[in-house]
């Protein structure tokens, strides 16, 4: 992707001329499509779409496409974002004691698999329970949290999202349930991994109720977080096959296989503009 790309990803009503609408508006302010990806929710009336494309030599400024691109967000009643393809989000991590999926991330980080920029760690326990050399470069804020001192926590994290200019939160095994304040605040930009395949087994200790539900298949979901425990618009998912001579211990240790990689690819899509959300669900593009 070259560095004069920028992404547009929107919805909007449906309704005929979209794509000749977006495309003849690019033509004209002397781009070239590179990706383009649409799909239409015919049962919800809506349109969405992700298109990556190229300034030419000759075409207008990035300032003069993006006026264009909201009259013709105006004429659509559409949402949407628009960004230079090589600008990285800053994004900032949240992890408890267990921090395998913050290891996997920092390490996709490392070698340039994940395009963004870590703002700073925040973890409701010391530096000592996190294994990765990577922490030791990056800010790392430890924020104490108790039942009576959550709304206090929660404003502290806030304030450093604002000092920062962090645009995505991701929760990489927080495990401490957001308040509903702060849930609303962070709409469409923050991300969890919950370890089970939602719907099922939501809340504390989804491992040990598969266990006892006598399951063949565990999963992991990541999902955006809102204000109703686990059932945010949910990103990615993937399950493994399991057995009845797996202990709850057992499915712990590959249940961590499985949340790394759905949190890495739902991350991954965010980072690339690849979801809209679409009410309680999402569109997501995937490369």
């Amino acid at each position: 992707m070259c560095d004069r790309s920028l992404i547009l990803a929107f919805s909007c009503p449906d309704r005929p001329g979209i794509v000749s609408a977006v495309s003849s508006l690019l033509f004209e302010a002397g781009c070239n499509i590179l990706d383009a990806q649409q799909f239409d929710d015919t049962g919800a009336g809506h349109f969405f779409m992700r298109v990556v494309f190229a300034r030419l030599k000759h075409a207008n400024s990035e300032a003069e496409i993006a006026v264009s691109i909201e009259e013709l967000a105006s004429l659509f009643a559409m949402k949407f974002t628009l960004r230079q393809s090589s600008a990285k989000k800053r994004v900032m991590l949240l992890v408890s004691k267990f921090d395998h999926c913050l290891v996997d991330l920092l390490y996709r980080w490392r070698i340039g698999e994940l395009p963004m920029e870590v703002t700073a760690i925040v973890s409701n326990h010391g530096r000592e329970y996190l294994t990765s050399a990577d922490c030791d470069e990056l800010p790392f804020h430890h924020f104490p949290v108790a039942k009576d001192t959550k709304m206090e926590q929660e404003a502290r994290i806030w304030d450093l999202v604002q000092e920062t200019k962090t645009d995505l939160v991701v929760l990489a095994r927080y495990m401490q349930i957001l308040s509903d304040r702060f849930s609303a605040k962070l709409s469409g930009r923050c991300i969890n991994i919950h370890h089970s395949f939602l719907p099922g087994f939501k809340g504390a200790k989804p491992y040990h109720q598969a266990y006892e539900r006598g399951v063949k298949l565990i999963g992991a979901t990541a999902h955006y977080v809102t204000s109703a425990l686990d059932e945010g618009p949910i990103i990615e998912q993937d399950v493994e096959r399991i057995s009845h001579h797996d202990t709850p211990d057992d499915l712990v240790r590959k249940g961590r296989d499985i949340e790394r990689r759905v949190l890495s690819r739902a991350v991954r899509h965010h980072l690339e503009d690849r979801v809209v959300l679409n009410g309680k669900k999402t569109v997501v593009f995937t490369g």
